[in-house]
């Protein structure tokens, strides 16, 4: 597998036209696939009736008896009830989409993130939200009405189909005296146009079988129909609308930013801070030991010998601290070999014993920004660790996972056996980490019980 990153479009394009494409899946394969959802299918089915004619009686009850009752200020409780009485029928008919196999619904914003519930909030709030009254609609009108329809039709196909296929099993224990219409008989006699001299009984019976395996065949495409046509009502009525996705994109697109910048301050001013603690203090010393060895190099020779010696000493101490300050940002080897060797190297110069566990194939490369960010706070976890975990090992994990979209993240984590206590309080070093993870798009996840063991880590998106 090539070590560089996919740079441009073009790349991408033309990787995507060599690749070959996927051969079809078979009509066998297919066709199996929808038996094995048959069982969710006819159980979400069979239950969606009952389901919704105690959703209808109750929402209906709760509703009108409300706007019958909202001149004497009752009513207008009993109508907030009947909304959000609405709203749990919708979600358990959500819910039992999820349990039938299809892909989840969106579910809607209820609440705008950062504005805190009240009462007032609480009681007026469902008036001015669409999906309430959505909910409300689908409960009292729409899924009744599709209820009744898709719950007749399985009742009806699925019955007609089991009789069908074990009709020969019950079917002579029926009595035949007194009976001349047989339907067999009756369809050969209309369709041939004569008179049929084959046994009747044996007819009904093998016509039965054909209507039972025929049904049978199609139930599949049936169940899954049904269950389609509820799923896009739901998605329709009951889902989030595509503005609410888009506002909360925004939202979150802000909320990043924001972090990155707070982040970005933060490394500057720490950056600052180092730079002033350590090679600039060095500095200035060197300076002045220069400055007294010009002083004494006529007079006293052997001193200005000795400063300089100092003075050689100060100079490769500051080299090394302005070393130490690179790595933390951007070591060579991260450019060179990638994420998973400078970890590696990370680990080597720990003073805790360290190892380095990695389930990414060897030579992957993701992106400068993700593997510099990754590294980073990878830093950051092994000297909080070196500071404050009193941990005598510890472990790091660099690991690729996808989501439940399928979207693909990149985990970096660090468990020691220290005395644990860690947490994301204002003002700390882990706080600022959580910012920098946070305008990437990633979440920083913290589990540290008093008395250990500490497992912290980041997931940040690859997309």
């Amino acid at each position: 597998m090539s070590t560089e990153p996919l740079s441009s479009s073009a790349t991408l394009d033309a990787v995507t036209a060599s690749a070959p494409a996927p051969a079809p899946a078979p009509a066998r394969a297919r066709y199996g696939e929808l038996w094995r959802g048959v069982p969710r299918e006819l159980g979400f089915l069979l239950l969606t009736m009952p389901i919704a004619i105690i959703g209808l009686s109750v929402l209906m009850s709760l509703f009108w008896t409300g706007v019958g009752t909202i001149i004497i200020y009752v009513g207008f409780f009993i109508v907030v009830a009947a909304f959000y009485t609405a709203r749990g029928f919708g979600v358990v008919e959500l819910t039992r989409l999820d349990w039938a196999g299809r892909p989840s619904i969106p579910r809607p914003v209820w609440e705008k993130p950062g504005v805190p519930r009240t009462f007032l909030r609480s009681l007026f709030g469902p008036f001015a939200n669409g999906h309430y009254w959505l909910y409300l609609l689908h409960g009292i009108l729409i899924n009744p009405i599709l209820s009744i329809v898709s719950w007749t039709v399985t009742v009806v196909w699925a019955s007609v189909a089991l009789g069908g296929l074990t009709g020969w099993i019950w079917e002579p224990f029926i009595p035949e005296s007194g009976r001349d219409v047989f339907l067999s008989q009756t369809i050969v006699d209309a369709v041939f146009r004569t008179h049929s001299t084959f046994d009747p009984v044996v007819g009904d019976r093998i016509l039965y079988l054909i209507v039972g395996a025929l049904l049978a065949a199609t139930l599949p495409f049936v169940t899954r129909g049904l269950t389609l046509a509820h799923e896009g009502v739901a998605r329709g009525l009951l889902g989030r609308w595509p503005s609410e996705a888009l506002q909360r994109e925004v939202a979150d697109l802000s909320a990043s930013r924001g972090a990155a910048v707070a982040a970005e301050d933060q490394a500057l001013r720490r950056l600052e801070r180092d730079l002033h603690d350590g090679p600039q203090q060095r500095l200035i010393r060197l300076q002045m030991d220069i400055a007294a060895a010009e002083r004494k190099l006529s007079d006293d020779p052997e001193a200005a010998a000795t400063l300089l010696a100092e003075a050689r000493q100060q100079a490769g101490d500051t080299l090394e601290e302005l070393r130490a300050l690179s790595r933390g940002f951007a070591p060579p080897i991260l450019q060179d070999r990638g994420l998973v060797a400078a970890a590696e190297s990370l680990a080597a110069r720990s003073p805790i014993p360290m190892t380095v566990e990695s389930s990414l194939q060897p030579g992957e490369r993701f992106s400068p920004e993700i593997e510099r960010n990754a590294y980073y706070v990878l830093a950051e976890l092994a000297a909080n660790l070196a500071k404050h975990s009193g941990a005598t090992g510890a472990r790091l994990f660099v690991e690729q996972s996808a989501d439940a979209a399928g979207q693909p993240w990149l985990d970096v984590w660090l468990t020691d056996n220290g005395s644990g206590g860690a947490s994301l309080v204002e003002g700390h070093g882990l706080r600022g980490l959580q910012e920098r993870v946070r305008g990437l798009r990633g979440e920083l996840l913290l589990e540290s019980p008093v008395g250990g063991p500490t497992r912290i880590g980041a997931r940040i998106p690859l997309g």
